[in-house]
């Protein structure tokens, strides 16, 4: 158990990220044309505009908020007089909140992609493969509030920020810190881990887009002449 546990949670976060960014700095110098969200918009409408709403709302929120509350250093919360049990609660019910309205989101999306025949003649497997592996990463992570709720002393969340900081700042003995975590709590590090595993090869790199249009604020105004 100590080999495989070093393994996933010590060796494979490396394997995933440089794969992830790697494969996203190939697959944009070799492949351009498509990288892209296939939007299924002119195929078929209906109740995109309220699942998309739904799932990037709560999908960045969720994303912003394990950035922050994993990488945050504990010194930094300690300064500020923020406990660990009231940062538990915070996590639980800010990712209970943001969790329950990206499923909602997604559950439409789904709906959607896998019972029109033409966005199912127009989706490939990879379409498919990332709505499903995200619908399983965020039904783990709301699993894990009722394995929170049964020890609010916020021990187990602060083994899981010391390993990502561990992880991100190429630590040994990251692996140990996460040894002991309910199998929850594995299996949804895991799933995330390999979502960056595949990132590169699925219509997600769009995503690096969407963090560079924040380089549209500082362009010139494009000027327009009529004929």
């Amino acid at each position: 158990m100590n080999t495989f546990n070093q393994f996933f949670f010590g060796i494979y976060p490396y394997i995933c990220l440089s794969v992830f960014l790697f494969g996203s700095l190939v697959r944009f110098e070799r492949e351009q044309y498509s990288w892209k969200s296939d939007s299924s918009q002119l195929i078929y409408r209906g109740q995109l505009r309220l699942g998309n709403i739904l799932f990037h709302t709560g999908i960045l929120a969720i994303f912003g908020g394990h950035l922050v509350g994993l990488l945050t250093p504990l010194w930094f919360w300690e300064a500020i007089g923020v406990s660990h049990s009231a940062k538990q609660m915070v996590a639980i019910v800010a990712g209970g909140v943001f969790g329950l309205i990206t499923l909602a989101g997604l559950i439409i999306l789904i709906r959607r992609r896998f019972q029109s025949d033409r966005l199912a003649a127009n989706s490939t497997w990879r379409d498919k493969l990332v709505l499903i592996w995200i619908l399983i990463t965020l039904l783990l992570g709301l699993s894990t509030i009722f394995v929170s709720l049964g020890h609010t002393d916020g021990h187990e969340m602060v083994q899981l920020m010391k390993w990502a900081q561990h992880i991100v700042t190429f630590r040994g003995e990251a692996a140990s810190y996460i040894a002991d975590a309910n199998i929850l709590f594995k299996l949804h590090v895991f799933m995330g881990m390999t979502f960056f595993l595949i990132f590169p090869f699925t219509r997600m790199v769009h995503v690096w887009s969407g963090f560079a249009s924040v380089a549209y604020l500082g362009r010139a105004w494009q000027v327009v002449r009529r004929r």
